[in-house]
């Protein structure tokens, strides 16, 4: 590429998709986004919006960037062909042409994951392999013997910008059972009959190829573009935030997601252990978070509310404000109930009362992280949609007990464009 080669970060949120270009310094240049096009759970959604919002940048930028980075929403999963392709079957409530996402719980196949997995973070019935079970499941009964892949949302459409759906990026596929540590599948996982199924799966920042002529003419980007395997959502984020050994980055959003930089690896039920640029990042996502208050509020309602909030005195509610039924962490139980009533007559206070149970929610997070070996947070770092309610961030620092920073300017499109712009060659 010619001087002044720009790097693109790609994000596939829940609720949409960000793209950040940056440039070799760092500064960022454009930032775009906007929702899917199809429903989330859709994965072609995820290629078209990305391609209607990559050619809403500037045309004279797209022709610069000679690098790119994709995060994800980590747990994910969809059942593909070996060329990516999608199967428009159902079998007992399971569509083979669409994602299960990273949230769903499937307890019935908990016991053969944790017999397959030997324990770890892919044990869980709200981890990957779990998902895969079912997936292969429903696809054993419709087309015996197809040779599937199973791949992350990020690594499906990495599949799509290379022309080749062998790759895997390792943090996307932790709770699929890859052990990161060892750099293999835990337990028994490739010794599974399906195991051809399984991606081979290469570092975040590792580059895996030049863009695919398709994608490239699809997307108006240089076809000697080089394709970096990214990361998940959440790691993304902190790679934005550049954060501190002793400060934690909560990302909120539709979910709530705690990271911080840990000298050793952890484990526990729900805790994720990421390397990212050498270091081990660990943290956990609940399945509370932002998408509880858009339930009840608009963005409107939410700001205007707000304002109405002493964030000095407690409502006196004890809420539990999970998107449905089931815990990832603090927590991991796929059976645990929201709390949402009683519901006072006051909206205000009744928001008040969900922003306090998300920050318990965000407090006992910090607190498990800590009980697992990592260190005490001294500082929180937030970012997110959630990052611009300053009423929040004073309940959220009143019941943590340390400062809070919102930074809500930061995306985790910016982290995506950091980690490819180490691709870029030098000018």
């Amino acid at each position: 590429m010619a001087q002044g080669s720009l790097a693109l970060g790609i994000d596939l949120g829940t609720s949409g998709l960000r793209l950040a270009l940056i440039d070799g310094e760092g500064a960022v240049l454009a930032e775009v986004a906007g929702p899917y096009p199809a429903p989330f759970a859709q994965p072609l959604g995820w290629r078209d919006g990305l391609i209607g919002l990559c050619r809403r940048l500037p045309a004279e930028q797209r022709r610069r960037v000679g690098s790119l980075a994709v995060a994800g929403t980590s747990g994910t999963l969809l059942l593909c062909r070996r060329d990516g392709s999608l199967v428009e079957e159902h079998y007992a409530g399971v569509s083979l042409a669409e994602a299960l996402p990273y949230h769903l719980a499937c307890p019935e196949q908990a016991a053969a994951a944790a017999a397959i997995a030997a324990g770890g973070p892919a044990s869980s019935p709200s981890g990957s392999l779990a998902r895969a079970l079912r997936l292969l499941e429903a696809a054993r009964h419709l087309v015996p013997g197809e040779p599937w892949l199973l791949r992350h949302q990020a690594d499906w459409l990495l599949g799509w910008l290379l022309g080749d759906w062998r790759w895997g990026e390792e943090g996307n596929n932790l709770r699929l059972g890859w052990d990161l540590q060892h750099g293999r599948w835990a337990g028994a996982i490739a010794a599974q009959p399906w195991s051809q199924a399984l991606p081979v799966v290469r570092a975040s920042g590792e580059v895996l190829g030049p863009l695919a002529g398709r994608a490239a003419a699809l997307l108006d980007l240089p076809p000697g573009c080089r394709v970096v395997a990214g990361s998940t959502d959440a790691n993304a984020a902190v790679l934005a935030a550049d954060p501190g050994e002793q400060d934690g980055v909560c990302v909120l959003g539709t979910t709530l997601v705690l990271k911080q930089w840990c000298a050793e690896p952890i484990q526990g039920p729900g805790v994720s252990c990421h390397r990212v640029a050498g270091r081990w990042l660990v943290g956990g996502a609940s399945n509370s978070g932002g998408g509880v208050l858009r339930r009840f509020f608009s963005d409107g309602q939410l700001a205007e509310l707000s304002r109405q909030i002493d964030p000095a005195h407690d409502s006196g509610l004890a809420l539990r404000p999970l998107n449905g039924r089931g815990e990832r962490f603090p927590v991991d139980d796929p059976t645990l109930e929201p709390v949402l009533e009683p519901r006072p007559v006051s909206d205000a206070l009744f928001l008040q009362g969900l922003l306090e149970g998300l920050a318990e929610i965000e407090k006992a997070g910090w607190t498990r992280l800590r009980q697992l070996g990592a260190p005490a947070v001294q500082r929180v770092i937030s970012l997110g949609g959630g990052a611009r309610n300053p009423q929040w961030r004073a309940i959220r620092q009143r019941r943590l007990g340390c400062a809070v920073l919102n930074r809500p300017r930061l995306s985790a499109a910016q982290g995506m464009a950091r980690l490819a712009a180490t691709a870029l060659p030098p000018p």
